[in-house]
């Protein structure tokens, strides 16, 4: 499966980006794709999470592991489900007194070749709308102008 990687610069502090990224369990709130999210197994800075997409036919529930540096980076890995490998990665970099450089990283490949070929062609469209769906939920907490 291809990488996708993208850098903007929000109009939010890093930690307001932060809190939003590490809401696992507000996902299905404002996340595309995601239909329930369950934060499980919480320890000092990672926890466990379940969470089942969802898009026209394809439905799957996988578990990941969350390691966290508030509010600097946050590590994301399969513990179950249909991937054969999955790294995701958020890193939060204060620009000013209101405002940070957000970096995203992720790179999946199912198991299963139906579900990469079904999501090869939507990879970067969807990977897109899934940072941009991180964005509008910032504007929707704390406003446009932060």
């Amino acid at each position: 499966m291809p990488v996708h990687e993208e850098r903007r610069l929000l109009a939010y502090s890093a930690e307001q980006i932060f809190d939003i990224v590490i809401a696992v369990d507000h996902y299905p709130d404002f996340l595309p794709w995601c239909l329930s999210a369950t934060v499980c197994e919480t320890q000092n800075q990672t926890f466990d999470a379940d969470l089942v997409i969802g898009f026209k036919m394809v439905r799957e529930t996988f578990r990941s592991h969350i390691a966290f540096e508030r509010p600097h980076w946050i590590d994301v890995r399969p513990i179950s489900g249909p991937f054969k490998k999955m790294h995701n990665r958020w890193q939060f970099e204060a620009y000013d007194k209101v405002s940070c450089m957000t970096d995203f990283y992720v790179d999946f490949e199912f198991r299963s070749r139906l579900l990469n070929a079904i999501i090869g062609t939507l990879f970067q469209e969807a990977t897109r709308r899934m940072v941009s769906a991180f964005e509008n939920r910032a504007r929707e907490l704390y406003g446009l102008d932060n």
